[in-house]
């Protein structure tokens, strides 16, 4: 397929301009995919701000965007089982396949992964991407190209509940109800917990949380989230915490039962975390670290498939690819209102 696309390009801090470059001629292994829907992530929201994300620094112009759903075009002369008209998820990060990471199954690990809007890898805010067909997953019918850009983020839930040992019967807490612990919630009752509480500040956060399941959704400015746990539950299974907040990691410390799990999901902004400690070490807790995801992709779009987990309902604004500017803008200084943003690329 030859011709041009439109691509986003971040030009500067704050700044996006749309222009157009060469659609890409996939590699014999690649899939030429005309993209529909792109989440747009926190990630992308921190280099639009900031211009960095600890070592990873933005040196404009630069492509963001790493959560892409649309159907393939065309493909490559090597590829076997993928064809035009395919809908897909494309899972973002290409791996050596060498390093004892690879050869041990823990891709996600790999120091030499390529993955889209990491810098200096150009993203994917723009109408066609090629990417390595055997990260181009197949969605079933039942499921839409927008919920397709939505399996990136509820991989890494999924990661960071079977990590935690998630199960039928436990209780747990998510701290912060935004993106990533909206999908960390679904991925726990999706795995059987019964009964997950969520803790924000910011009240949509928390409507959100409660209308797609959160047994409570506690504003923690309003409402001591120790307190309203103990109460009802005494003290829970596991803890997932997502801010990168100190406040919020104490807390899911303090609400966890002896020998309890606490998943590190969120990055603190300064990179460090100043925990009790003592507490920890007093309950004997196992502390976990989770870094996106590995062989989730298939689990992941089988329970939005089934039903399990209602994905699409995350997000809360829709904006056009022509308006790029302003949905990074919003995305940015509107967080109360807006919990998830996609953009829609085509379709």
């Amino acid at each position: 397929m030859r011709g041009k696309m439109k691509v986003a390009l971040m030009t500067g801090i704050g700044k996006m301009e749309i222009v157009e470059r060469d659609i890409p001629k996939p590699a014999p292994n690649e899939a030429l995919v005309k993209l529909e829907y792109v989440g747009i992530c926190g990630s992308d929201l921190h280099y639009y701000e900031a211009g960095r994300i600890g070592d990873f620094i933005v040196k404009p112009p630069f492509v963001l965007g790493h959560e892409p759903g649309g159907t393939v075009v065309e493909v490559g002369s090597d590829v076997r089982g993928l064809k035009a008209g395919d809908r897909v998820a494309l899972e973002p990060g290409k791996t050596c396949g060498h390093c004892e990471f690879c050869r041990t199954g823990r891709y996600n690990l790999c120091p030499d992964v390529i993955f889209f809007a990491t810098p200096p890898v150009d993203g994917v805010f723009q109408e066609y991407a090629a990417h390595e067909a055997a990260l181009c997953f197949k969605l079933p019918d039942k499921v839409s190209t927008m919920e397709g850009a939505l399996i990136e983020p509820l991989a890494v839930g999924f990661h960071a509940a079977i990590t935690g040992g998630a199960r039928i019967g436990q209780s747990a807490l998510v701290t912060g109800a935004g993106c990533i612990g909206l999908v960390s919630m679904l991925a726990l009752k999706a795995q059987g917990v019964s009964r997950v509480y969520m803790t924000d500040v910011v009240d949509k956060r928390l409507e959100k949380a409660k209308a797609l399941g959160a047994f409570d959704a506690i504003n923690a400015k309003d409402r001591d989230p120790l307190k309203v746990i103990a109460e009802k539950e005494g003290a829970l299974d596991l803890v997932i915490e997502t801010t990168g907040s100190d406040a919020a990691a104490a807390q899911g410390i303090g609400v966890l039962k002896k020998g309890g799990t606490l998943v590190f999901v969120g990055y603190s902004p300064s990179g460090t975390m100043t925990l009790p400690i003592g507490k920890a070490l007093d309950k004997e807790l196992t502390m976990k670290t989770i870094f996106r995801y590995r062989h989730i992709y298939p689990l992941a779009i089988d329970a939005v498939a089934r039903g399990s987990v209602n994905i699409k309902d995350i997000v809360t604004n829709v904006f056009d690819f022509d308006d790029i500017q302003n949905a990074m803008d919003q995305s940015v200084h509107n967080k109360a209102e807006i919990v998830k943003s996609v953009i829609k690329i085509a379709g």
